[in-house]
């Protein structure tokens, strides 16, 4: 099945003629790109259908909130498309193209024409990871490194496995919900996988359905096809307004992805980026959608942890009460504060951690690392 792209809401016959005026200043400031597949799991007679949501563009977006580099990756930015935030994890944005443009992406200043943040010197790039033994982990994204040719990522993974530390190759994508017969019908791609995911150094697929809606038959066969090639799955997706800020829709998610062998990993606070307003929701609220979710399943289902990729770490949101809010570094940028705890008065107006620090003196409370 030949993927055919969609790139112009004209051609989305579905969309009210009248909305397109005010949709077309969205796509001028943030692009819009589908798959005639993924816009086939659309019910176009529900307005709240999540498919929707997360791949048609809403006047909303133009909201003036947030920023183009909400997580400053910038700051950890090496060479350009090779960041190096966490001490044994190197991360290579391999391209500038998805198998479309998710209206919730917190890297949507890629896609900007001028931008120039995608990988150039890929042999650099080797020669960085190579002089730094602690990197064990490399996280391939952009973009989405299964749109690119296989041969292409092959040479990639390839050179990789040529260095001798590094461990375990990470794929970032959500080509098998946008499009799992980018798997399905790749022989090559799988027999990739089969050759360089060994007992000892395995390829993660760090996969992303926001939705149960997205867990189609195609996409469950992708995901046993990648499973018998020896890959290792799991599967990560930001709490999303309207799409999954439901516990019984976010439960259904964990659920199905339990059954079909893809370990939910991590829910992330919906970071503040451009055009993002729409999607996100306080920090407080998403904490409590989550529990009830997660109180609902197995516990093969609830393994994920609610986490904020904030510029200083990864966060993780452990726990409310009545008056504080805890939180525990799972991830530090500086290794010295991975594991602290975190507790702050509670903001139930509060979608990121700057707004607890905005008067730290009264509202925090630092606990040694345990």
């Amino acid at each position: 099945m030949q993927i055919k792209y969609v790139t112009n809401l004209e051609h989305v016959d579905q969309i009210p003629k009248d909305e397109l005026p005010v949709l077309k200043k969205v796509t001028e400031k943030y692009r819009f790109r589908a798959n005639e597949y993924y816009l086939s799991l659309i019910d176009w007679n529900d307005p709240n259908d999540p498919i929707r949501k997360i791949i048609i563009p809403q006047k909303d977006e133009l909201i003036d909130w947030g920023s183009l580099d909400p997580s400053n990756e910038a700051k950890y930015t090496i060479m350009r498309g090779v960041e190096h935030k966490y001490n044994s994890t190197a991360l290579i944005l391999v391209n500038r193209v998805c198998g479309g443009i998710c209206r919730y992406c917190f890297r949507k200043r890629i896609f900007f024409k001028d931008r120039r943040d995608t990988i150039i010197d890929i042999d650099s790039a080797y020669e960085y990871i190579s002089k730094h033994k602690e990197i064990t982990n490399v996280l391939l994204t952009g973009g989405d490194p299964l749109v690119l040719p296989t041969p292409k990522l092959a040479k990639i993974i390839k050179k990789l496995r040529e260095i001798d530390h590094v461990s375990i190759i990470r794929i970032g994508t959500k080509m098998l919900s946008f499009y799992p017969f980018r798997i399905t019908e790749d022989p090559e791609l799988l027999e990739l996988i089969n050759k360089y995911s060994t007992p000892e150094k395995r390829i993660y697929f760090i996969v992303h359905f926001n939705h149960i809606k997205e867990i189609t038959e195609p996409a469950k066969k992708a995901v046993d096809m990648l499973l018998k090639a020896g890959a290792i799955l799991a599967n990560q997706t930001p709490l999303l307004r309207g799409i999954n800020d439901d516990p019984f829709i976010l439960a259904s998610l964990f659920d199905e992805l339990s059954f079909i062998g893809v370990p939910p990993y991590y829910v992330f606070q919906c970071r503040p980026s451009s055009g993002n307003k729409i999607f996100a929701v306080p920090i407080e609220e998403g904490y409590e959608i989550f529990e009830k979710a997660r109180s609902m399943v197995s516990g093969l289902a609830k393994r994920a942890r609610f986490v904020m990729s904030h510029a200083t770490g990864k966060i993780e949101i452990v726990g409310l009460d009545d008056k504080y809010i805890f939180f525990k570094y799972h991830r530090a940028a500086d290794d010295r504060d991975s594991g602290k705890f975190m507790v702050f008065k509670r903001n139930p107006n509060a979608y990121w951690l700057d707004d607890y620090l905005e008067k730290v003196s009264e509202k925090y409370i630092e606990v040694p690392s345990i």
